[in-house]
């Protein structure tokens, strides 16, 4: 039975908004989203606005798992595609860093919302910490998942591997977004490389 046409018209708006939020807080941060901002960016009214979510924080709440939805889609779920071993965790790491080298004018939300609300306890701060922790949960997955296939050596940390390979990352965004290097990106799949003793 098809959802009535009210309901479908509700979801399709706060699409609609939830589109432009992100895109705004990847300009401004997650701090600086507001109803009112996003009221004006979208052209509706400050109530049609809170009427989708509420309040400024379950705006940001929901901006936050937005994004983690597109980092699924676009980095996670090709991966999981590929065999286990170190064929995903390879593609994992680099459909990552490509996303980070394609975002230099918007910036990773993960990463610059992480040094924004670290300071700042609450659900917001949490929601995010929950989507980061989780997409390392999945990484260094694929690690121990290349260890068991015998692709790295079973005696590695595979915290310590998971932790060199976000700071790679880390890394890429502070200078490819800031500090504008042309060759970070290199850099960063040189390191990989070194990380799991594969000397290219």
């Amino acid at each position: 039975m098809p959802p009535p046409i009210a309901s479908s018209k509700g979801q399709h708006t706060r699409a609609v908004i939830l589109d432009a939020a992100l895109s705004l807080a990847t300009q401004v941060g997650l701090e600086g989203l507001s109803i009112g901002v996003l009221a004006e960016g979208t052209g509706m009214s400050k109530s049609g606005v809170f009427a989708h979510f509420g309040s400024r924080e379950e705006l940001q709440i929901s901006v936050i798992r937005e994004y983690h939805h597109r980092f699924e889609q676009e980095v996670f779920f090709p991966s999981l595609q590929l065999p286990r071993g170190l064929p995903r965790l390879r593609s994992l790491f680099e459909l990552w860093v490509t996303r980070i080298a394609q975002e230099l004018d918007a910036g990773c939300l993960f990463i610059g919302g992480a040094a924004e609300m670290d300071d700042r306890p609450g659900p917001v701060r949490d929601a995010l910490a929950a989507s980061v922790s989780l997409w390392l949960a999945a990484l260094h997955r694929a690690v121990t998942q290349a260890q068991a296939e015998g692709h790295l050596p079973a005696d590695w940390d595979a915290h310590q591997v998971t932790f060199e390979l976000h700071g790679l990352v880390l890394a890429l965004h502070h200078e490819a977004r800031f500090l504008r290097s042309a060759s970070a990106l290199t850099h960063a799949r040189r390191g990989f490389e070194r990380v799991l003793g594969q000397r290219a």
